[in-house]
């Protein structure tokens, strides 16, 4: 067994306010896809985003932050906050939901190019091949504050959290670190070479993202101890399951759907 390395999830104390690990990771998220995005732009030669690059990013900031505390409440525990609804708003208390945030992204960047006239499939391919660098930050942030941890393991790298009690546990943290960022960021990064060659329909990398990271996070459940209150749905998957088993299903879909649509931008 591995020990668990005891890191103060507060980065800096500047006087009342805190600065914590969780956050940073949330900002460096918000930088690299800033900055990787912009770098699209100005290879790809996409004047039209271009025009209305900043105004996008803020609205899919506060898509992505509304969405995941939104779908933490709907999906994980809605009972306690029909009973609590103040704390919906005290998200420095924890409860945020990727597959929450995603939708929100989704939702607020497709009314976005509906206004604004910007093509929604291809825009939402220049950006999602970004998600992956923010998803792996995440879960590093996670893994310092000690949550989310695994299920009971007897692997050596298995460790203590210290919110899991002394029994040794998968770092569940790390696995998806690894396959949901680093795995998932070089698979789409390296695809999207096709994708410009005008070869795949746009959507496509949209569509691999959904089911790439459906698979991964299926596979790492597996490892990962199910929310508390909510357990096992149906004695049989995890919410996270449920919810990256619709992703599959939807990146299936867009495939699908989209297959005929090589060489447009809309």
């Amino acid at each position: 067994m591995l020990p668990y390395p005891q890191i103060d999830p507060v980065l800096l104390h500047l006087g009342p306010l805190q600065v914590r690990w969780y956050g940073l990771m949330y900002v460096l998220g918000f930088i690299a896809s800033y900055l990787l995005v912009q770098h699209q732009i100005k290879k790809y030669k996409l004047d039209l985003l271009a025009r209305h690059f900043e105004n996008l990013n803020l609205v899919l900031i506060i898509s992505l932050v509304l969405g995941a505390r939104l779908g933490y409440v709907l999906f994980y525990n809605p009972g306690y906050y029909l009973e609590n609804p103040q704390a919906i708003l005290a998200t420095w208390q924890g409860g945020m939901s990727f597959h929450g945030a995603l939708a929100g992204m989704l939702l607020g960047g497709l009314l976005f190019c509906r206004i604004t006239g910007l093509p929604f499939w291809q825009n939402a391919d220049v950006y999602i091949i970004t998600t992956p660098i923010g998803l792996g930050l995440g879960r590093i942030g996670n893994f310092i504050n000690g949550e989310l941890y695994g299920r009971m393991s007897s692997a050596p790298w298995a460790m203590a959290f210290p919110a899991g009690g002394p029994i040794p546990r998968h770092p569940s943290q790390l696995y998806e670190a690894f396959l949901e960022g680093v795995v998932l960021f070089s698979l789409l990064w390296l695809l999207k070479k096709q994708y410009w060659q005008r070869r795949w329909p746009t959507g496509s990398l949209l569509a691999l993202f959904l089911l790439f990271y459906g698979i991964f996070r299926v596979i790492v459940e597996l490892f990962r101890q199910p929310d508390e209150q909510l357990g096992f749905l149906f004695n049989l998957l995890t919410m996270g399951q449920l919810l990256s088993s619709l992703m599959i299903a939807t990146g299936l879909l867009i495939l699908f759907l989209r297959r005929k649509s090589i060489g447009q931008t809309t």
